[in-house]
């Protein structure tokens, strides 16, 4: 048995944690979970909520479930002793920028391409992110003269904020500024995100090769 099982559809957010799995070079057996009612009771026992990306580490201590890409990708690194952990004079940045990205960033991203705005101030207050354009400018801003989230060293909190940007970019839901065309041509360029990107790719050709 593979170390860990992981649930994905390639048309989705296990993306990026496929990335993440590459990056850290671990033993995985993938599982596809296709849209619709038909999917693996496996998958469902593990997550009631049938969101995917949903992994199982299969430990020494027994089975561990874990759910929500942010989670996923700092557990994989946790689990695995990567060199993609922060070091103590990065911890402050990397969880500040992880959560900044499963909250604000993600919030503000899906709340403006649904065409969900704040109509005043006292609204904006309610929201965690407050605005779109506030959202943009603070990444933007920290990424100003930054190779990584971190600094010079790429970590796995640039597999999650970097996969939102890559995506932003991609399918126009983040303004096309060029700290982002930076720091996401340099995720790119990275062996383990071609190799997951390869694979995702060539299953989403086979599925509308499959659907026409």
């Amino acid at each position: 048995m593979a170390e860990f099982t992981f649930f994905f559809n390639p048309m989705s957010r296990a993306q990026i944690a496929r990335w993440a799995l590459h990056e850290v070079s671990a033993d995985y057996e993938p599982v596809l979970v296709p849209y619709g009612e038909d999917k693996p009771a496996e998958f469902l026992a593990a997550n009631a909520m049938a969101k995917i990306p949903t992994i199982i580490h299969h430990a020494q201590g027994g089975d561990k479930v874990v759910t929500e890409c942010a989670a996923i990708c700092h557990y994989l690194a946790e689990a695995t002793g990567s060199s993609l952990l922060p070091r103590p004079d990065e911890v402050a940045d990397y969880f500040r920028w992880l959560l900044f990205g499963a909250g604000p960033l993600e919030q503000a991203i899906i709340s403006h391409a649904m065409g969900w705005e704040a109509k005043d101030a006292q609204q904006e207050m309610m929201l965690g992110f407050g605005s779109y354009e506030r959202t943009m400018d603070a990444l933007d801003s920290w990424l100003q003269g930054r190779d990584f989230i971190c600094g010079t060293r790429f970590t796995m909190v640039d597999v999650y904020v970097g996969s939102q940007v890559d995506w932003g970019l991609a399918f126009g839901t983040m303004p096309d500024r060029p700290a982002f065309q930076a720091y996401a041509g340099r995720l790119r360029a990275r062996a383990a995100y071609a190799e997951a990107k390869a694979i995702d790719n060539a299953l989403i050709a086979q599925m509308k090769q499959a659907a026409n």
